[in-house]
């Protein structure tokens, strides 16, 4: 059964961490290196500062697709956590036995929207109206390494218009730069997290959410990290009360709850 870490597991696996650090005599560590989804770049602008400002310990994020990222720390990567935007990703890295055991949670469900620029004339009523002639490109991250940009493939197929306009489709590496295409008109339309869609910025039409598998995004600890109990005090935040209202504040819903375990 898939598995997430309860914030009552952080607070055990916290535990044990400063136990064996108090052994060791190390001190707690001053940088935590994080490898993040692009579509939690704007979220980390809050996040990271509030977490330093609670721990004294520095962030440094890289960002990327998903399955990049996870490639990396396949590769050996010297990343202290993992934060992708699916599931399935964190999942795979966990059953090959590169992530500290027990650390794999849920920590959000992220939301897809249809998104154009402020400087945009066309008003799209659904989402099907971008079969329209005006709507001449239309960017979506490669859903081969970008949970959102499967989302927005799979949106497609299921409203039936998919075969009508994947000649349009202008593929992006991260959905970060799908939105990019758009606001500078490289696209017209980008489908794009609700959670990097700024207030008052452009106009966008949510997707329903049951067109697609819903994306729900984990996180875990690196096996060979260094900062274990850092890394610990990292999710134990992301999970807190104050962490889960500022990705809410983002556009992110609540990671569903923790399958039993059998």
């Amino acid at each position: 059964m898939s598995k997430r870490l309860t914030l009552c597991g952080l607070t055990l696996l916290l535990v044990a961490s400063f136990s064996c650090r108090s052994k060791t005599g190390t001190s707690e560590p001053a940088t935590l290196t994080i490898a993040a989804a692009s579509n939690l770049s704007d979220t980390f602008e809050e996040l990271s500062p509030r977490f330093t400002a609670a721990t004294g310990i520095r962030i440094v994020v890289s960002f990327g697709a998903t399955a990049d990222l996870a490639k990396q720390i396949e590769h050996g990567a010297p990343f202290d956590v993992f934060m992708a935007a699916d599931a399935e990703h964190v999942e795979q890295l966990d059953s090959k036995g590169l992530l500290s055991p027990g650390s794999r949670t849920n920590y959000a469900r992220g939301r897809l929207v249809l998104w154009l620029p402020a400087s945009s004339k066309l008003a799209p009523q659904t989402i099907a109206d971008i079969r329209a002639q005006d709507f001449g490109r239309i960017a979506i991250a490669k859903p081969d390494v970008a949970p959102y940009g499967r989302a927005a493939v799979e949106t497609l197929q299921a409203l039936g218009i998919w075969n009508d306009v994947q000649p349009k489709v202008v593929y992006s590496q991260t959905v970060s730069q799908a939105k990019q295409y758009a606001a500078t008109g490289n696209a017209e339309v980008a489908f794009i997290p609700l959670a990097l869609v700024k207030p008052g910025e452009g106009k966008y039409l949510e997707v329903d959410p049951r067109l697609h598998h819903p994306i729900d995004q984990a996180m875990g600890i690196v096996k060979e990290s260094r900062q274990q109990a850092g890394a610990i005090r990292w999710l134990s935040f992301v999970m807190s009360t104050e962490g889960q209202h500022l990705l809410a504040s983002h556009g992110y819903e609540a990671p569903p709850p923790p399958n039993k375990i059998d």
